[in-house]
């Protein structure tokens, strides 16, 4: 007797199931700093911390710009001391002090995974996370075959999801 063939809908069914309670995490971590990183213009969650920075004595403003991260605009010079919004420079001694609102520690390294680019060593995670939420989008369709009331119910609710998202997208 020959070995009986699984079902295809059968095989993505369970890939879908295993693939999203081993993807649990990070798609609550995916979600939580997605809706925190909408509140990234405003101090919600954040803390004031004063960093100091070392660098080389007798710099211009347009020089501490890349130096210090961040676009620098004097407001006013008193004495050798550069005065900038968020901070100030001394020429005389180059140190640079800065006021930064900062996300808690693992808030801000879950924003700073979620935003990774190339340059990270971890973006190869990105990609995988992307192809696997891709993955959940299509295998959804063959969790039910074609024929049952629920398959056309979910084409319907798939449908609204996608004018849902063309509004959004256009508005």
């Amino acid at each position: 007797m020959g070995k009986r063939k699984t079902p295809f809908s059968f095989q993505i069914r369970v890939i879908h199931r295993y693939l999203g309670y081993f993807l649990a995490g990070i798609m609550a971590m995916y979600a939580l700093s997605g809706i925190v990183m909408i509140f990234r213009e405003t101090d919600f969650l954040k803390k004031e911390a004063i960093v100091e920075h070392q660098l080389e004595t007798d710099l211009t403003g347009g020089e501490l710009s890349p130096k210090l991260r961040m676009a620098v605009v004097i407001q006013k010079k008193e004495g050798d001391v550069l005065i900038f919004k968020d901070g100030s420079y001394d020429q005389k001694t180059g140190l640079a002090t800065v006021k930064k609102m900062e996300l808690p520690f693992v808030l801000e390294k879950m924003e700073r995974l979620h935003k990774a680019t190339t340059e990270s060593p971890v973006y190869f995670l990105n990609i995988f996370f992307g192809a696997s939420l891709l993955f959940f989008v299509l295998s959804a369709f063959w969790m039910y075959t074609p024929k049952m009331p629920i398959f056309k119910k979910g084409l319907y609710f798939s449908i609204a999801g996608i004018v849902l998202t063309l509004v959004l997208v256009f508005i």
